[in-house]
């Protein structure tokens, strides 16, 4: 079998020209707001990502601000974990998962097994990876035929 890294064809193309984030030093760290937390946090590598595509959701995407949730914590098999982003359907199930990652962390097979263990709880329509440089989005309403897709789904799909 190969790995399921090899079967990824299709790269994404996010344009985050013209994302502004709201940023400020406090002791020393640079904080970025997170509009659905509603609050301050450090903006590390993938902090700057996962705001980034927050804010491309919600200005270009037109995802909902209202249904998308952030770093919450689920049960993957007995273990504790926290996903990135999850935006929800208007019937409130998940709809689209996303796992961020640091610009210097390269999108592999170890990347993509850690999204199949969170949709295995979250049973997400949609899937995307990405480190703000290579992102990959697939339609994954069938584990066995993985539809790799090269833009993001409209909210309404």
């Amino acid at each position: 079998m190969l790995p399921l890294i090899t079967i990824i064809a299709l790269m994404l193309q996010i344009d985050f020209t013209g994302i502004s984030l709201r940023l400020k030093k406090e002791n020393s760290k640079t904080l970025v707001f997170d509009p659905i937390r509603k609050k301050w946090v450090v903006l590390t590598p993938e902090e700057h990502v996962r705001q980034f595509l927050l804010q491309y959701f919600i200005e270009y995407m037109r995802y909902p601000a209202s249904l998308i949730a952030v770093e919450k914590k689920i049960l993957v098999g007995s273990m504790d974990k926290r996903f990135d982003i999850v935006v929800y359907n208007r019937e409130h199930k998940p709809w689209l998962l996303a796992e961020c990652k640091a610009p210097d962390v390269t999108v592999d097979e170890k990347t993509l097994y850690q999204l199949l263990n969170y949709n295995n709880t979250l049973q997400c329509k949609y899937w995307l990876v990405g480190n703000g440089h290579t992102h990959y989005c697939a339609d994954a309403v069938n584990i066995t035929a993985i539809q790799w897709l090269n833009e993001l789904p409209g909210y309404n799909s």
